[in-house]
C-alpha cells in the first residue's frame, strides 16, 4: 500500500474519532443541562421503580414549579445521605463514574426518594392508627409498598428552611431521612442538592413508561 492510499484511511479514522468526541461532548452538555440517565440500584422505591430500571431525569422539571410534597426526586446525597469522599481511590472512582454515566451501574452518592416534608412541615410517625402525619393531618400514601407500614421507626421532625424530608416507597427496604436523624443535618437534604425529577422509565423495555408528576399531597385533604 502506497502513501496515497494510507492518507485517505488516516483522514477517515480522524473523522470517526472527531465525530465520536463531538457526540460525547454534545451528550454531556445535554445531560448536564436538561436530561440525564440514572440506574436504580435498589428496592427502596418499589413498586414505582424496580432494581435495574434505567430512568430519564429532567434537570429542568422544577424550574417553573417548586418541589412539592409527593414529588419523586433524584438528588446528590453528598454531605447528607453519603460521605463527601468515597475512599475508593481515583481509578476506581473513575471506573464507577463511567458506569454511572452510561447508566450501567448505580451511584454511591446519587439517590432517588419521595418528598414527604417540605420546609416548615411538621412530620411525625406515627399516630394512634399507625399513619404518618404532616402538620397534624394524616398523609394518604397510596405509593407505599404493599404490606409495608408507613414506618416502624418513630420520628418527630420539623423541616427547616431550604431542606427536604425524604423517604423511599418501600419503607422496610429504604435507607432514608429516618436513619440519619442523629447525623449532621438530621437526615434533611438541601433543596439545592436536587438534580431533577424522573420522567421516563427507558429500560427494561417491558417497563418502558412515562412517569407523570404525582398530584401534590395535601394532608388536609387526605385520610377522609
Amino acid at each position: 500500500m502506497d502513501t496515497a492510499e494510507r492518507q485517505p484511511r488516516r483522514q477517515g479514522w480522524r473523522f470517526v474519532v472527531l465525530a465520536l468526541v463531538l457526540a460525547i461532548a454534545i451528550s454531556g452538555l445535554v445531560r448536564s443541562l436538561w436530561i440525564d440517565v440514572y440506574y436504580i440500584p435498589s428496592e427502596s422505591m418499589e413498586p414505582l421503580l424496580e432494581t435495574g430500571d434505567r430512568i430519564l431525569v429532567s434537570r429542568t422539571a422544577f424550574n417553573s414549579e417548586p418541589i412539592a410534597r409527593g414529588d419523586v426526586v433524584v438528588f446528590d446525597g453528598r454531605g447528607s445521605f453519603a460521605p463527601l469522599s468515597s475512599g475508593k481511590g481515583p481509578l476506581v472512582d473513575a471506573v464507577d463514574a463511567a458506569g454511572q454515566w452510561f447508566g450501567l451501574t448505580g451511584s454511591d452518592t446519587t439517590y432517588v426518594k419521595r418528598v414527604i416534608g417540605v420546609p416548615g412541615d411538621h412530620v411525625q410517625c406515627c399516630d394512634a392508627s399507625g399513619a404518618l402525619t404532616v402538620n397534624g393531618q394524616v398523609l394518604a400514601e397510596p405509593y407505599v409498598y404493599p404490606g409495608d407500614e408507613p414506618s416502624k421507626q418513630k420520628f418527630d421532625v420539623v423541616v427547616p428552611a431550604g431542606r427536604l424530608w425524604l423517604m423511599g416507597d418501600h419503607r422496610s427496604r429504604s435507607a432514608d431521612s429516618r436513619g440519619l436523624l442523629g447525623a449532621p443535618g438530621g437526615g434533611m437534604v438541601p433543596m439545592d442538592r436536587v438534580i431533577g425529577r424522573p420522567v421516563q422509565i427507558i429500560w427494561p423495555l417491558d417497563r418502558f413508561a412515562e412517569m407523570p408528576r404525582p398530584a401534590q399531597a395535601d394532608p388536609s385533604k387526605n385520610g377522609q
